[in-house]
């Protein structure tokens, strides 16, 4: 049996998602809260296996909830059921933690479905959650290694690709030799290389010389 929490501050459609699960054979509903704060209370009280959460609650929202529920339990499985797909909605409340998403227009037996895929450990997500995931990976930049350098390591770092000694570069820079030599360690560590010809090679590879 599938014990569920279900959080929504409406109280008919509380009701009526809980009578369609309640007839299934294979799902239980254990409790019901009207707020984040009691969701997050009976979530850790009761343990259940699935938690309904609604996104937009009067004191406590589903995001805060949720947050708050996987950091005390992080094997919680939270399925967010609500209204919206904002941008400033589907992002907080996945990185929060929850497992699933759905929206409340779905029938009831795709949420029925949605908690059973849930429960065996797979991620139920609405097609346009999915799109907006996929749009959002497309866009974010990708991290490099000499994206770790600071400005100054830069600098050296481009000295190093011309040519330049340890002592020519503390010339240059005004700087002790020992600080170049402190330099070039990190930068040879931040680029996981062996040595100089390597982060050499590394910064013509990634167009840092012009």
């Amino acid at each position: 049996m599938i014990r569920v929490l279900f959080a929504d501050d409406h109280e008919m459609v509380r009701i009526g998602v809980t009578a369609y699960l309640s007839a299934q054979p294979d799902i239980e509903v254990i409790a019901e809260a009207s707020d984040g704060a009691p969701a997050v209370k009976l979530a850790l009280e009761l343990w259940p296996d699935i938690i309904l959460m609604d996104l937009v609650m009067k004191e406590m929202d589903g995001i805060e909830a949720t947050r708050q529920i996987v950091d005390q339990w992080p094997e919680a499985k939270i399925i967010i059921v609500t209204s919206f797909l904002d941008d400033e909605k589907v992002y907080p409340a996945l990185e929060a933690g929850a497992t699933s998403y759905m929206l409340k227009t779905s029938k009831a037996e795709e949420i029925a479905k949605a908690i059973r895929s849930t429960y065996e450990g797979q991620s139920v997500l609405e097609p346009e959650v999915t799109g907006k995931i996929m749009t959002k990976m497309r866009e974010k930049p990708v991290a490099h290694l000499h994206d770790q350098l600071t400005d100054r390591e830069m600098e050296i770092l481009l000295l190093v690709a011309q040519g330049k000694s340890n002592q020519d570069i503390a010339d240059e820079l005004y700087i002790a030799l020992k600080t170049v030599k402190v330099h070039v360690s990190n930068i040879l560590g931040k680029l996981e290389v062996q040595d100089r010809t390597q982060a050499v090679i590394y910064a013509f590879k990634h167009d840092l010389v012009t």
